[in-house]
């Protein structure tokens, strides 16, 4: 007696199950989105029923309802006090920064490419990094008054050391064996640095600049709240004064968003100057 093997049947047509493979793009990037902003919506969403809800009337004086202080961040942006506290705060903390970018950039280069020199400065940049910038507020007060100057330098004193640590890093962290490979093919010391370091120093690089430019702004606001006729420091700190709590609140609302802007601005930059950089696999 002889058995015959029958080929599986093969199922072609409509009634076929289709074959479970990686989820569709939208519902990753949607996944993505959910998980990024669920907990920035839980504060939001706590703000504003914890106040209404639960504070008490005197409590709930000192921390109003977030749609109180949008509503008060909308009347500033409306009356143009906003813009023109916002427009002060953005022209000093440019100045500053870019002033320490200027100055940091090219003397970290050079203190991460020649040793010598980094062993020397080291035990100075590691006391000057340790020294808060606000507790020299005083210091640039005395020496520059309180005018643009003394501001602008303190922004300049604080941008700086997170570019110059953040620059030298980048210098020493260059895989030793591309700069032997490129010194074997006759490369210059100048042809060196454009071609080697400074693609490879980048990342760590803009990582420092994107710190420096959350420093700006946030030491330019403390240093605002003395001796400042417009500005978001300004506006923050006369507005407590004045017991107008939904304008304090506004201009704290401003300072971050400000904040979130530039630091995304940067990312964007960051990501435009490292393109041969391979991508991150999701």
């Amino acid at each position: 007696m002889t058995t015959t093997l029958e080929a599986p049947a093969v199922h072609t047509g409509p009634d076929a199950k289709p074959r479970t493979g990686k989820p569709k793009w939208w519902r990753t990037r949607f996944t993505r989105a959910v998980h990024a902003s669920a907990a920035v919506v839980l504060f939001v969403a706590l703000w504003e029923l914890v106040p209404r809800f639960v504070l008490d009337e005197g409590t709930r004086t000192f921390l109003p309802p977030l749609s109180e202080d949008l509503q008060a961040l909308g009347e500033l942006a409306l009356d143009g006090e906003l813009a023109d506290h916002l427009l002060a705060s953005v022209g000093r903390s440019a100045a500053g920064f870019a002033i320490a970018v200027a100055i940091a950039v090219p003397l970290g280069l050079l203190i991460g490419w020649y040793r010598p020199v980094a062993r020397f400065l080291q035990p100075l940049l590691e006391l000057a990094r340790n020294t808060a910038a606000l507790a020299l507020l005083p210091v640039f007060t005395l020496l520059l008054g309180i005018g643009e100057l003394s501001k602008v330098s303190l922004v300049v004193y604080a941008c700086v050391w997170p570019v110059l640590l953040n620059t030298i890093a980048g210098v020493n962290t260059v895989d030793p064996l591309l700069v032997k490979a490129a010194r074997s093919l006759g490369l210059s010391s100048p042809r060196l640095f454009r071609k080697v370091i400074l693609p490879s120093a980048v990342p760590t690089v803009f990582t420092g600049i994107r710190m420096a430019a959350s420093y700006s702004i946030l030491v330019l606001v403390a240093a605002e709240m003395v001796g400042a006729k417009a500005g978001l420091g300004y506006l923050i700190n006369t507005s407590q004064v004045n017991f107008q709590i939904q304008q304090m609140y506004a201009g704290i609302i401003a300072v971050s968003l400000l904040g979130v802007l530039v630091n995304s601005g940067f990312v964007v930059l960051e990501r435009r100057f490292s393109t041969w950089r391979p991508k991150e696999t999701p």
